[in-house]
């Protein structure tokens, strides 16, 4: 699987606050939620993310909150994966649960810039920078979530393996 596009750039500690604001908890639909997606950080993001874009982020990028909005905010805006030097615990988690590629790699967070158009190979966990032709390597996900990856998420994957197996 392979994904490419134009970075979105944040530092460090992106709470899921900033991610989607509490005050759009009461919302559950991905249309809406990526409305305001980043809007407390980044006011132009709803309005300036194109389906594929990326964002690239500093450490402890989903702290706060274990809302699921908030992975599903970013998924539902367009961006086709969040590159940061680390990612919480169940942020990291809950982002897999609903289908939105994740990797940790510093090098590639630190020098990636707003605006560069980066590609990604998950099977290998290469990232390019093609603005700059700089290369730099994740660990790439398992076999089993790169599928629940591309399968949309851990519900969706879950399904498709039960009709597969007759039991829905």
């Amino acid at each position: 699987m392979k994904v490419q596009g134009f970075v979105h750039k944040y530092g460090n500690n992106v709470d899921t606050d900033v991610i989607i604001p509490a005050r759009y908890l009461n919302v559950s639909g991905g249309d809406e939620l990526k409305v305001h997606c980043m809007e407390d950080i980044d006011p132009q993001f709803a309005s300036n993310v194109k389906q594929g874009d990326m964002i690239v982020a500093g450490d402890n990028f989903g702290c706060g909150s274990s809302r699921e909005h908030a992975p599903l905010a970013i998924k539902c805006s367009g961006i086709s994966c969040v590159i940061a030097k680390s990612f919480a615990r169940i942020f990291y988690r809950n982002a897999i649960n609903i289908g939105l590629p994740i990797m940790e790699c510093e090098e590639a967070a630190d020098a990636i810039n707003k605006g560069d158009e980066v590609s990604i190979d998950f099977d290998s966990g290469k990232i390019t920078n093609l603005s700059t032709g700089k290369e730099y390597f994740s660990q790439p996900f398992p076999p089993f979530i790169q599928d629940i990856i591309a399968n949309g998420g851990l519900i969706s994957q879950t399904k498709k393996e039960m009709d597969n197996n007759g039991k829905i």
